[in-house]
């Protein structure tokens, strides 16, 4: 039994791609998560994730700012990625393996994300190559976006759409997507 988990964490069916790769100390680095993920065959018929997917995949689940991911951190993320698949395949709507600005545009409001033309024009520039976004940009897009919004939210104490940043906290939310 693993101490923090309720029941026999490798009776479950992902601690199995977890272990493979997480060595004694339990946790998992970005290029770990990279082999695991690749192992499981989570991506499917897309291309495996990139190195900078993984950190920020990290990133968005490392509490303890550790730079790594337990087995409770990584199902959590487990969960998030069939998320983000379904709905990046139920938006792929001529199954290219890709998303267009329009797509995109639906499935981020599918999240509930209220974006300006302007904000989503911007996230097609980062994203996309020749106006087509991948499933790896997708999901660092997403990441990105939970990222900032849930930190956002933190400084948003009165829900009103505004926050306020010092200049350093500001740089320590933006370099930490």
């Amino acid at each position: 039994m693993n101490p923090g988990f309720g029941g026999n964490v490798a009776s479950d069916p992902l601690y199995g791609y977890f272990a493979a790769v997480a060595g004694q100390d339990a946790q998992i680095s970005a290029d770990e998560l990279q082999r695991c993920l690749t192992q499981s065959g989570i991506s499917g018929s897309y291309q495996p994730f990139s190195l900078e997917t993984c950190r920020l995949m990290i990133s968005m689940l490392d509490r303890d700012m550790s730079g790594t991911m337990g087995f409770a951190e990584f199902k959590e993320l487990w969960q998030s990625l069939n998320q983000w698949k379904t709905v990046f395949v139920s938006y792929d709507q001529d199954r290219s393996g890709t998303m267009e600005s329009q797509e995109l545009q639906q499935a981020i409001a599918n999240f509930g994300y209220r974006l300006s033309p302007q904000a989503l024009n911007i996230i097609m520039k980062r994203y996309s190559l020749n106006g087509r976004i991948t499933f790896d940009e997708f999901l660092s897009c997403c990441i990105r976006l939970r990222i900032l919004t849930d930190q956002f939210k933190r400084r948003d104490a009165t829900q009103s759409g505004s926050a306020s940043f010092q200049y350093d906290d500001f740089i320590q939310v933006t370099m930490s997507v």
